[in-house]
Protein backbone atom coordinates (compact mmCIF):
# COMPACT_ATOMS: atom_id res chain seq x y z
CA UNK A 1 0.00 0.00 0.00
CA UNK A 2 2.70 2.09 0.92
CA UNK A 3 4.58 1.71 -2.36
CA UNK A 4 0.68 2.37 -4.51
CA UNK A 5 0.90 5.70 -2.17
CA UNK A 6 3.89 6.81 -2.37
CA UNK A 7 4.50 5.70 -6.23
CA UNK A 8 0.54 7.02 -7.50
CA UNK A 9 0.23 10.48 -5.76
CA UNK A 10 2.90 11.97 -7.93
CA UNK A 11 1.88 10.25 -10.79
CA UNK A 12 -1.56 11.30 -10.45
CA UNK A 13 -0.25 14.96 -9.24
CA UNK A 14 1.18 15.06 -12.82
CA UNK A 15 -1.46 14.22 -14.80
CA UNK A 16 -3.62 16.80 -13.01
CA UNK A 17 -0.63 19.21 -14.07
CA UNK A 18 -0.66 17.83 -17.29
CA UNK A 19 -4.73 18.53 -17.46
CA UNK A 20 -3.84 22.31 -16.58
CA UNK A 21 -1.53 22.86 -19.58
CA UNK A 22 -4.57 21.11 -21.47
CA UNK A 23 -7.35 23.68 -20.22
CA UNK A 24 -4.54 27.10 -20.82
CA UNK A 25 -3.98 25.95 -24.06
CA UNK A 26 -7.67 25.54 -24.71
CA UNK A 27 -8.68 28.40 -23.88
CA UNK A 28 -6.54 30.27 -26.47
CA UNK A 29 -7.44 28.12 -29.36
CA UNK A 30 -10.58 29.79 -31.37
CA UNK A 31 -11.17 31.64 -34.23
CA UNK A 32 -10.54 34.97 -32.40
CA UNK A 33 -6.83 35.44 -31.60
CA UNK A 34 -5.86 36.46 -28.08
CA UNK A 35 -3.13 37.02 -26.25
CA UNK A 36 -1.90 37.62 -22.47
CA UNK A 37 -0.95 41.31 -23.12
CA UNK A 38 -3.99 41.95 -25.51
CA UNK A 39 -6.09 40.40 -22.12
CA UNK A 40 -4.66 43.08 -19.97
CA UNK A 41 -4.57 46.10 -22.21
CA UNK A 42 -6.48 48.96 -22.06
CA UNK A 43 -7.32 49.46 -25.85
CA UNK A 44 -11.00 49.62 -25.95
CA UNK A 45 -11.34 48.17 -29.31
CA UNK A 46 -9.86 44.98 -27.55
CA UNK A 47 -12.15 42.24 -26.53
CA UNK A 48 -10.03 39.65 -25.53
CA UNK A 49 -10.86 40.26 -21.78
CA UNK A 50 -14.63 40.11 -22.55
CA UNK A 51 -14.21 36.55 -24.88
CA UNK A 52 -12.07 35.08 -22.08
CA UNK A 53 -14.60 35.65 -19.17
CA UNK A 54 -17.82 34.90 -21.76
CA UNK A 55 -16.61 32.09 -23.46
CA UNK A 56 -13.06 30.91 -23.41
CA UNK A 57 -13.15 30.03 -19.61
CA UNK A 58 -17.23 28.71 -19.52
CA UNK A 59 -16.13 26.46 -22.53
CA UNK A 60 -12.49 24.95 -21.14
CA UNK A 61 -14.71 24.02 -17.28
CA UNK A 62 -17.89 22.70 -19.24
CA UNK A 63 -14.96 20.56 -21.22
CA UNK A 64 -13.42 19.24 -17.98
CA UNK A 65 -16.57 18.94 -15.77
CA UNK A 66 -18.26 16.80 -18.76
CA UNK A 67 -15.35 14.69 -19.05
CA UNK A 68 -14.89 13.63 -15.62
CA UNK A 69 -18.48 13.39 -15.17
CA UNK A 70 -19.45 11.18 -17.84
CA UNK A 71 -16.09 9.01 -17.46
CA UNK A 72 -16.94 8.55 -13.87
CA UNK A 73 -20.58 7.44 -14.58
CA UNK A 74 -19.48 5.08 -17.21
CA UNK A 75 -17.44 3.50 -14.40
CA UNK A 76 -20.28 3.06 -11.93
CA UNK A 77 -22.60 1.67 -14.51
CA UNK A 78 -19.86 -0.74 -15.75
CA UNK A 79 -19.62 -1.93 -11.56
CA UNK A 80 -23.63 -2.18 -11.15
CA UNK A 81 -23.89 -4.02 -14.34
CA UNK A 82 -21.20 -5.92 -13.67
CA UNK A 83 -20.52 -5.66 -17.39
CA UNK A 84 -17.51 -3.58 -19.01
CA UNK A 85 -19.72 -2.41 -21.92
CA UNK A 86 -22.30 -1.22 -20.07
CA UNK A 87 -22.57 2.41 -20.37
CA UNK A 88 -24.23 5.38 -20.34
CA UNK A 89 -24.21 5.28 -23.87
CA UNK A 90 -24.72 1.50 -24.48
CA UNK A 91 -27.36 0.84 -22.40
CA UNK A 92 -30.13 3.50 -23.62
CA UNK A 93 -29.59 6.10 -20.88
CA UNK A 94 -28.50 8.86 -22.53
CA UNK A 95 -31.30 8.22 -25.26
CA UNK A 96 -33.61 8.39 -22.46
CA UNK A 97 -32.76 11.37 -21.15
CA UNK A 98 -33.09 12.72 -24.44
CA UNK A 99 -36.58 11.48 -25.08
CA UNK A 100 -36.96 13.55 -21.81
CA UNK A 101 -36.18 16.45 -22.96
CA UNK A 102 -38.15 16.09 -26.31
CA UNK A 103 -41.66 15.44 -23.97
CA UNK A 104 -40.90 18.41 -21.09
CA UNK A 105 -40.41 20.48 -24.77
CA UNK A 106 -43.28 19.48 -26.46
CA UNK A 107 -45.29 19.87 -22.95
CA UNK A 108 -44.12 23.01 -21.49
CA UNK A 109 -41.59 24.70 -24.16
CA UNK A 110 -40.53 27.74 -21.91
CA UNK A 111 -39.27 25.43 -19.11
CA UNK A 112 -35.55 26.35 -17.60
CA UNK A 113 -32.31 24.29 -18.30
CA UNK A 114 -33.05 23.05 -14.50
CA UNK A 115 -36.66 21.91 -15.33
CA UNK A 116 -35.36 20.35 -18.84
CA UNK A 117 -32.47 18.30 -16.67
CA UNK A 118 -35.10 17.00 -13.83
CA UNK A 119 -37.37 15.59 -16.63
CA UNK A 120 -34.45 14.15 -18.90
CA UNK A 121 -33.23 12.72 -15.48
CA UNK A 122 -36.46 10.88 -14.92
CA UNK A 123 -36.20 9.23 -18.00
CA UNK A 124 -33.16 8.76 -18.01
CA UNK A 125 -33.58 6.63 -14.43
CA UNK A 126 -36.66 4.65 -16.06
CA UNK A 127 -34.69 3.61 -18.98
CA UNK A 128 -31.57 2.75 -16.90
CA UNK A 129 -33.80 0.29 -14.70
CA UNK A 130 -35.93 -1.28 -17.68
CA UNK A 131 -32.18 -1.85 -18.78
CA UNK A 132 -31.07 -3.64 -15.78
CA UNK A 133 -34.81 -5.03 -15.45
CA UNK A 134 -34.23 -6.61 -18.82
CA UNK A 135 -30.48 -8.14 -17.80
CA UNK A 136 -32.23 -9.56 -14.65
CA UNK A 137 -34.85 -11.55 -17.27
CA UNK A 138 -32.04 -12.98 -19.66
CA UNK A 139 -29.79 -15.42 -19.31
CA UNK A 140 -26.09 -13.74 -20.49
CA UNK A 141 -24.17 -16.34 -21.67
CA UNK A 142 -21.40 -13.99 -23.17
CA UNK A 143 -20.79 -10.41 -22.04
CA UNK A 144 -20.89 -8.88 -25.52
CA UNK A 145 -24.81 -9.71 -25.14
CA UNK A 146 -25.02 -6.59 -22.14
CA UNK A 147 -23.72 -4.39 -24.53
CA UNK A 148 -26.41 -5.84 -27.74
CA UNK A 149 -29.00 -5.39 -25.38
CA UNK A 150 -28.46 -2.04 -24.16
CA UNK A 151 -27.86 -0.63 -28.12
CA UNK A 152 -30.90 -2.26 -29.09
CA UNK A 153 -32.86 -0.57 -26.20
CA UNK A 154 -31.27 2.42 -27.16
CA UNK A 155 -32.17 2.12 -30.87
CA UNK A 156 -35.94 1.85 -29.81
CA UNK A 157 -36.01 4.68 -27.60
CA UNK A 158 -34.18 6.69 -30.22
CA UNK A 159 -36.57 5.47 -32.78
CA UNK A 160 -39.98 6.83 -30.97
CA UNK A 161 -37.96 10.16 -29.79
CA UNK A 162 -37.16 10.97 -33.48
CA UNK A 163 -40.54 10.10 -35.04
CA UNK A 164 -42.00 12.17 -32.52
CA UNK A 165 -39.78 14.71 -32.95
CA UNK A 166 -40.36 14.63 -36.78
CA UNK A 167 -44.14 15.34 -36.37
CA UNK A 168 -43.34 18.62 -34.11
CA UNK A 169 -40.58 19.45 -36.36
CA UNK A 170 -38.14 19.12 -33.91
CA UNK A 171 -35.26 17.17 -35.64
CA UNK A 172 -32.89 20.43 -35.53
CA UNK A 173 -33.57 20.56 -31.95
CA UNK A 174 -32.97 16.87 -31.75
CA UNK A 175 -29.77 16.91 -33.70
CA UNK A 176 -28.00 19.50 -31.15
CA UNK A 177 -28.73 17.43 -28.08
CA UNK A 178 -27.63 14.13 -29.58
CA UNK A 179 -24.89 15.70 -31.35
CA UNK A 180 -22.18 16.74 -28.41
CA UNK A 181 -21.23 20.34 -28.97
CA UNK A 182 -19.42 22.97 -27.07
CA UNK A 183 -19.34 25.43 -29.35
CA UNK A 184 -22.42 27.41 -27.57
CA UNK A 185 -21.42 26.69 -24.38
CA UNK A 186 -21.09 30.69 -22.44
CA UNK A 187 -21.34 32.06 -19.40
CA UNK A 188 -24.97 31.37 -17.70
CA UNK A 189 -25.61 28.16 -19.93
CA UNK A 190 -22.90 25.79 -18.56
CA UNK A 191 -23.34 25.95 -14.99
CA UNK A 192 -25.41 22.79 -14.39
CA UNK A 193 -22.34 20.84 -15.13
CA UNK A 194 -21.00 21.86 -11.60
CA UNK A 195 -24.37 19.60 -10.39
CA UNK A 196 -22.45 16.88 -12.13
CA UNK A 197 -18.70 17.74 -10.79
CA UNK A 198 -20.27 17.63 -7.83
CA UNK A 199 -21.44 13.97 -8.30
CA UNK A 200 -18.52 13.22 -9.29
CA UNK A 201 -17.60 13.77 -5.60
CA UNK A 202 -20.48 11.89 -4.30
CA UNK A 203 -19.23 9.31 -6.26
CA UNK A 204 -15.74 9.11 -5.05
CA UNK A 205 -16.94 9.50 -1.31
CA UNK A 206 -19.30 6.14 -1.93
CA UNK A 207 -16.55 4.57 -4.36
CA UNK A 208 -15.97 1.22 -2.10
CA UNK A 209 -20.08 0.91 -1.48
CA UNK A 210 -20.00 0.60 -5.15
CA UNK A 211 -17.02 -1.59 -5.70
CA UNK A 212 -18.51 -4.58 -3.46
CA UNK A 213 -22.24 -4.08 -5.33
CA UNK A 214 -20.04 -5.31 -8.49
CA UNK A 215 -18.76 -8.56 -6.67
CA UNK A 216 -22.82 -9.50 -6.82
CA UNK A 217 -26.15 -8.75 -4.63
CA UNK A 218 -25.35 -11.94 -2.20
CA UNK A 219 -21.93 -10.72 -1.62
CA UNK A 220 -22.94 -7.55 -0.86
CA UNK A 221 -25.75 -8.49 1.36
CA UNK A 222 -23.46 -11.30 3.29
CA UNK A 223 -21.20 -7.95 3.86
CA UNK A 224 -24.19 -5.75 5.85
CA UNK A 225 -24.35 -3.38 2.56
CA UNK A 226 -27.82 -2.65 1.23
CA UNK A 227 -27.50 -3.76 -2.29
CA UNK A 228 -30.51 -1.73 -3.44
CA UNK A 229 -29.87 1.02 -2.13
CA UNK A 230 -26.30 1.36 -3.65
CA UNK A 231 -27.42 0.16 -6.63
CA UNK A 232 -30.23 3.07 -6.62
CA UNK A 233 -28.05 5.32 -5.54
CA UNK A 234 -25.60 4.35 -8.62
CA UNK A 235 -28.65 4.68 -11.39
CA UNK A 236 -29.36 8.07 -9.59
CA UNK A 237 -25.69 9.80 -10.17
CA UNK A 238 -25.48 7.93 -13.80
CA UNK A 239 -29.04 9.02 -14.53
CA UNK A 240 -28.61 12.29 -13.02
CA UNK A 241 -25.01 13.19 -15.23
CA UNK A 242 -25.99 11.82 -17.90
CA UNK A 243 -29.32 14.20 -18.36
CA UNK A 244 -27.17 17.54 -16.90
CA UNK A 245 -24.67 16.89 -20.40
CA UNK A 246 -27.81 15.90 -22.55
CA UNK A 247 -29.01 19.07 -21.57
CA UNK A 248 -26.05 21.50 -20.95
CA UNK A 249 -23.93 20.44 -24.51
CA UNK A 250 -24.97 16.92 -26.10
CA UNK A 251 -24.50 13.15 -26.03
CA UNK A 252 -20.59 12.65 -26.13
CA UNK A 253 -20.48 9.06 -27.78
CA UNK A 254 -18.04 6.11 -26.33
CA UNK A 255 -16.33 8.71 -23.60
CA UNK A 256 -18.14 6.61 -20.66
CA UNK A 257 -17.09 3.40 -22.41
CA UNK A 258 -13.14 4.23 -23.66
CA UNK A 259 -12.17 6.18 -20.62
CA UNK A 260 -13.15 3.72 -17.62
CA UNK A 261 -12.36 0.64 -19.98
CA UNK A 262 -8.83 1.61 -20.14
CA UNK A 263 -8.27 2.57 -16.68
CA UNK A 264 -9.56 -0.80 -15.54
CA UNK A 265 -7.36 -2.50 -18.00
CA UNK A 266 -4.27 -0.90 -15.78
CA UNK A 267 -5.94 -0.36 -12.14
CA UNK A 268 -8.56 -3.15 -12.22
CA UNK A 269 -12.11 -2.04 -9.97
CA UNK A 270 -11.29 -0.82 -7.60
CA UNK A 271 -13.20 2.59 -7.78
CA UNK A 272 -11.40 4.24 -4.68
CA UNK A 273 -8.13 3.81 -6.86
CA UNK A 274 -9.94 4.47 -10.20
CA UNK A 275 -12.00 6.85 -10.01
CA UNK A 276 -9.51 9.95 -9.55
CA UNK A 277 -7.58 8.60 -12.79
CA UNK A 278 -11.03 8.05 -14.51
CA UNK A 279 -11.81 11.46 -14.03
CA UNK A 280 -8.41 12.94 -14.84
CA UNK A 281 -7.99 10.83 -17.73
CA UNK A 282 -11.40 11.94 -19.06
CA UNK A 283 -11.39 15.42 -18.48
CA UNK A 284 -7.90 15.06 -20.61
CA UNK A 285 -9.80 13.10 -23.25
CA UNK A 286 -12.31 15.76 -23.82
CA UNK A 287 -9.75 18.39 -23.92
CA UNK A 288 -7.64 17.22 -26.57
CA UNK A 289 -10.69 15.87 -29.06
CA UNK A 290 -12.23 19.33 -28.52
CA UNK A 291 -8.76 21.28 -29.75
CA UNK A 292 -8.81 18.52 -32.73
CA UNK A 293 -12.48 19.47 -33.82
CA UNK A 294 -11.07 23.20 -32.94
CA UNK A 295 -8.14 22.84 -35.10
CA UNK A 296 -8.89 20.13 -37.77
CA UNK A 297 -10.88 22.47 -40.34
CA UNK A 298 -9.91 25.89 -38.91
CA UNK A 299 -11.56 28.23 -38.96
CA UNK A 300 -14.37 26.18 -39.00
CA UNK A 301 -15.03 23.64 -35.99
CA UNK A 302 -16.01 20.18 -35.66
CA UNK A 303 -18.32 18.90 -33.07
CA UNK A 304 -16.91 17.06 -30.25
CA UNK A 305 -19.41 14.58 -30.90
CA UNK A 306 -18.08 13.55 -34.00
CA UNK A 307 -14.54 13.77 -33.01
CA UNK A 308 -14.92 11.43 -30.10
CA UNK A 309 -17.52 9.21 -32.05
CA UNK A 310 -14.70 8.20 -34.51
CA UNK A 311 -12.07 7.16 -31.95
CA UNK A 312 -14.23 5.82 -29.68
CA UNK A 313 -16.08 3.42 -32.28
CA UNK A 314 -12.41 2.14 -32.79
CA UNK A 315 -11.85 1.50 -29.58
CA UNK A 316 -14.72 -0.01 -28.83
CA UNK A 317 -14.29 -2.85 -31.58
CA UNK A 318 -11.03 -3.28 -30.20
CA UNK A 319 -12.37 -3.92 -27.10
CA UNK A 320 -14.82 -5.76 -28.43
CA UNK A 321 -12.19 -8.45 -30.60
CA UNK A 322 -10.32 -8.88 -27.56
CA UNK A 323 -13.43 -10.02 -25.17
CA UNK A 324 -14.11 -12.32 -28.60
CA UNK A 325 -10.54 -13.64 -28.44
CA UNK A 326 -10.54 -15.03 -24.73
CA UNK A 327 -13.75 -16.35 -24.96
CA UNK A 328 -12.57 -18.83 -27.39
Amino acid sequence: MNVIRDNGVPRLALAVLAVAILAVISVFIGVYSMSWRAIFSDDPASHSAMVLVTSRIPRTIALILAGMSMSVAGMIMMMLARNRFATPSTTGTVESATLGILVVTLLAPGTAMLGKMVFASLFAIAGTALFLLILRQIPLRSPLMVPLIGLMLGSVISSITTFFAYRHELLNSLASWTTGDFARVLRGRYELLWIAGALTVVAFIVADRFTVAGLGEEFTTNLGVNYRLVLASGVTIVALVSAIDVVTVGSIPFLSLIVPNLVSMKMGDNLRRSIPWVAVLGAAFVLIADMIGRVVRYPFEIPIGTVVGVFGSAVFLILLMRTSARER
